[in-house]
């Protein structure tokens, strides 16, 4: 699902919504969840799951085409963790679509 296909969903579902007021409320619901992740703060979306920053050290890599070494420096990147309710809802769906597609072919 691509961020146009949200929006597309959301105003579907709201029809009080128009497709502006839609784009606008899943673009400002993004930016502070990327300003939250920038602070370094942890989001919690209960039965969705959680976002938060994981710090990777420095350490040396290597250049595929030329062999040398090379420093890689201190990332910090974002890391999404589903949630229970989550993991259950796609292990159960998933289930029923592999049982449905066996019975037909």
């Amino acid at each position: 699902m691509t961020r146009s296909d949200l929006v597309e969903e959301l105003a579907a579902r709201f029809g009080q919504l128009t497709h502006r007021d839609a784009e606008f409320a899943v673009k400002t619901l993004l930016d502070a969840m990327s300003d939250a992740l920038v602070r370094g703060h942890r989001i919690e979306l209960r039965g969705f799951g959680s976002f938060s920053i994981n710090r990777r050290p420095p350490r040396m890599g290597r250049n595929p085409r030329s062999g040398e070494s090379v420093a890689i420096p201190e990332k910090r990147v974002p890391h999404f963790k589903p949630g229970k309710a989550l993991r259950e809802a796609v292990d159960t769906r998933t289930k029923e679509l592999l049982a449905g597609s066996e019975l037909k072919g």
